[in-house]
């Protein structure tokens, strides 16, 4: 089991994420994906390249990011797998959305260094 001082680490990493996307921080989230990492999102699934497109163009804004709840789990030394319950405000296609989330990111440790290897959106049904 790893340290809470691990976890705490990777789900820092994943609210300064959450800031870098509203702020559309190209750069910070460019170091941050992994060359490989997958996004998928409830109308597509994306590379790297095209996540990044997609938020610089501001084709998804990323306004606003609720996190309710944060989960990590490990396996082994250099893999986390981090779970957030969101609600998350964004303009998409010019309108303005508002979804319940649970948000699964895929932590890769490199080096001494996470990266995101992939990012899925799975909306949440509400009653």
């Amino acid at each position: 089991m790893m340290s809470t001082n691990v976890e705490q680490e990777v789900i820092t990493l994943s609210q300064e994420k959450w800031r870098w996307m509203s702020e559309r921080n190209v750069d910070a989230l460019a170091a941050l994906f992994d060359e490989q990492a997958v996004f998928v999102h409830m109308g597509a699934t994306m590379s790297k390249d095209q996540e990044l497109n997609v938020i610089s163009s501001g084709q998804i804004q990323y306004k606003h990011v609720d996190i309710q709840e944060a989960s990590v789990r490990f396996i082994g030394t250099t893999t986390a797998i981090l779970l957030n319950k969101i609600r998350l405000v964004a303009v998409v296609g010019g309108n303005e959305v508002i979804n319940p989330f649970v948000v699964t990111e895929v932590y890769v440790q490199q080096s001494g260094t996470w990266t995101l290897a992939s990012l899925s959106f799975t909306r949440l049904l509400t009653t």
